[in-house]
């Protein structure tokens, strides 16, 4: 019946490629959108949306390097992204992963000048909508009453929860019962990024994060 377009078969316009931004920016900004386009929230939306070009990328692009101004913000719509620092030696230590719908910018203000230590890399391949971020903290600060301070401490407060539970739970438990917490609180980056990179976010090695593994009875295999 698809093949042959019949006429018994309700066909839809597909949604333009804009909504999935704007839907992922009203989520970020908790703004419920309506079908009222004049109103101040969804042209607040619509502005902000007019900042973001979307883009692909391949597994292991580098999105953002130490050393460098961090100057963008990132809306994810499909893919993972991984968040870490890298020593001099190579050596990499993985703070967050980011998924579908989380908008990533440049939380501390170290990383907006050449002294930035943070690094931001495709983990999969991934659709991602991204804007300048001196364009897009104007955009915001141009809605006045503190709009840019309310916005930037959610996400500042949770990424420094996430960075000091990570790190208590590293001194405090031991790596099986850190496995099994990582199984429950983020079963859908088991499936989809590479064992290496979730054994230097769990804090052990490779050999380790194995043997937890096979101990679990989760079987999946990956680089």
């Amino acid at each position: 019946m698809l093949a042959e377009r019949h006429r018994d078969i309700i066909w839809h316009e597909p949604a333009p490629e804009s909504h999935a931004l704007l839907s992922g920016l009203s989520h970020c900004f908790g703004i419920h959108l309506s079908n009222d386009s004049n109103s101040p929230q969804q042209r607040f939306v619509s502005e902000l949306g007019g900042l973001f070009q979307k883009c692909r990328v391949d597994a292991e692009t580098d999105l953002e390097r130490h050393n460098r101004p961090w100057g963008n913000v990132y809306l994810i719509q499909h893919g993972v992204l991984r968040l870490f620092r890298e020593s001099l030696a190579g050596k990499v230590a993985i703070h967050h992963f980011f998924t579908e719908g989380d908008l990533i910018w440049p939380v501390f203000g170290r990383s907006r000048t050449s002294r930035n230590t943070l690094c931001l890399t495709a983990v999969t391949p991934a659709t991602l909508w991204v804007a300048d971020f001196s364009s897009f903290r104007a955009a915001v600060q141009a809605q006045g009453d503190g709009a840019w301070e309310k916005f930037a401490i959610v996400l500042t407060e949770e990424v420094a929860e996430l960075t000091s539970m990570r790190e208590f739970r590293k001194q405090t438990m031991p790596a099986q019962e850190r496995y099994r917490l990582l199984l429950d609180e983020y079963p859908e980056l088991i499936k989809r990024v590479p064992d290496n990179q979730l054994a230097s976010w769990l804090g052990v090695v490779p050999a380790t994060f194995s043997r937890l593994k096979k101990a679990t009875g989760n079987g999946r295999g990956s680089g």
